[in-house]
């Protein structure tokens, strides 16, 4: 959970002044519930209005805990609840004005599969979400979704829905979209994840086919180990390759 307060600070005041923070400390609070934040993805969110942070005379941004909340708050709404940024904001505004607002689901863009749309919740109950949910979780429109699918990029499971992993894309596609990666640049990514898939698929075959379950279980844990270390090596590439290029 976020680690940070969110009573008693207030605006342009010398306690709140005192315990301001800089994108990139929000960006570290924020990375302990989750991971895949990113400094664009938090400017995105304040063009949006879903946050106002102050600024320095040099334009710097400052953070008060109340706005290190309220991005937790966003995320969330958006990661469990998939619901798009206008409706969050309506939700955020209308607490922040001490109105009694419950939670809004995702409306009409309800069409998940196998019925697993919890409308109390208005969460998915299942590992996969329908294509509307996916549109409303990344943002972007139909059009742009059948770009992505032509590109390879993003593709529905055999049952028609999407499924976590998925979606996770979806929004790093959307968010690398803002910066005018277009889906055509991320075709050689997915090709290269592609290639890592298949070198992992040979180390844990041979414990996969063993008669002996714990064996088996063993090659999923040993799977998942070897595509985070795969992930980590990437980045390290990747920084090692920018590092060269800017000195």
């Amino acid at each position: 959970m976020l680690r940070t307060s969110t009573g008693g600070a207030g605006h342009g005041t010398a306690t709140a002044d005192s315990r301001a923070m800089s994108i990139g400390a929000v960006l570290l609070q924020l990375r302990d519930e989750f991971p895949e934040v990113t400094i664009s993805k938090i400017r995105f969110l304040e063009a949006e209005g879903l946050v106002e942070p102050q600024r320095t005379p040099s334009g710097y941004r400052k953070f008060r805990p109340d706005d290190v909340e309220r991005l937790a708050q966003v995320l969330r709404m958006q990661r469990d609840h998939y619901l798009p940024l206008k409706v969050i904001r309506e939700h955020l505004d209308a607490l922040a004005r001490g109105e009694q607002a419950s939670l809004p689901s995702a409306g009409g863009q309800r069409d998940l599969t196998d019925g697993s749309w919890d409308a109390e919740s208005g969460r998915a109950t299942a590992a996969r979400i329908g294509r509307a949910e996916l549109l409303a979780a990344a943002e972007v429109t139909e059009s742009e979704l059948e770009e992505w699918e032509s590109y390879g990029l993003v593709a529905p499971t055999a049952e028609d829905g999407y499924d976590a992993e998925t979606v996770t894309v979806a929004k790093l596609v959307a968010d690398l979209g803002r910066f005018g990666l277009e889906p055509r640049h991320l075709r050689t990514m997915r090709g290269a994840a592609e290639r890592e898939a298949g070198l992992i698929e040979q180390v844990v075959a041979p414990l996969r086919r063993h008669r002996n379950p714990q064996t088996r279980a063993h090659a999923e844990a040993t799977a998942r180990e070897l595509a985070e270390l795969s992930v980590r090596l990437h980045s390290a590439f990747v920084q090692t390759a920018l590092h060269i290029r800017f000195h």
